[in-house]
C-alpha cells in the first residue's frame, strides 16, 4: 500500500486501542481534521517525557515517524512553545500523547505504512 493515505481520524482511533490493548495509555491533546490533518506522538513512559514523532512520508513512498521538535525533551517550555507554533500555523494538526514503554518503538511497530 505504497503511498497511500489513510485518514488521519483511523490512525489516531488505531493508535490509542494498540496503546490501551498493550496495556499503555494514548490520549488526543489536540483533535485535528477527520480526513488529513497531521499527526504528532508526544510520547512518553510512565510519565516521563520522551521524544516528539511526526507522521511523514518517506523518500520510498512510505509513511513512517520521524523525530520532530526541541531535542532537549526535558525543556516543556520549549517543547510547549514548538507545539503551540505548529499548532497555530496548522490547525488541522491532531497531538497525542502516547505514554506505554518504549513509545518511538511502539509507534513505529504499530501504524507504519498507512
Amino acid at each position: 500500500m505504497s503511498g497511500a493515505r489513510l485518514p488521519s481520524r483511523l490512525i489516531v482511533d488505531a493508535l490509542i486501542r494498540a496503546a490501551q490493548a498493550a496495556g499503555g495509555h494514548a490520549t488526543v491533546l489536540a483533535r485535528g481534521d477527520d480526513g488529513a490533518g497531521t499527526v504528532l506522538i508526544e510520547c512518553a513512559e510512565k510519565g516521563r517525557p520522551g521524544p516528539l514523532l511526526e507522521r511523514i512520508l518517506g523518500l520510498d513512498g512510505r509513511y513512517g515517524w520521524v523525530r520532530c521538535g526541541p531535542q532537549d525533551i526535558e525543556n516543556r517550555h520549549e517543547i510547549t512553545e514548538y507545539l503551540a507554533r505548529r499548532r497555530g500555523r496548522d490547525p488541522d494538526l491532531w497531538l497525542i500523547e502516547l505514554d506505554i514503554v518504549e513509545a518511538e518503538r511502539f509507534a513505529a511497530e504499530t501504524i507504519v505504512h498507512g
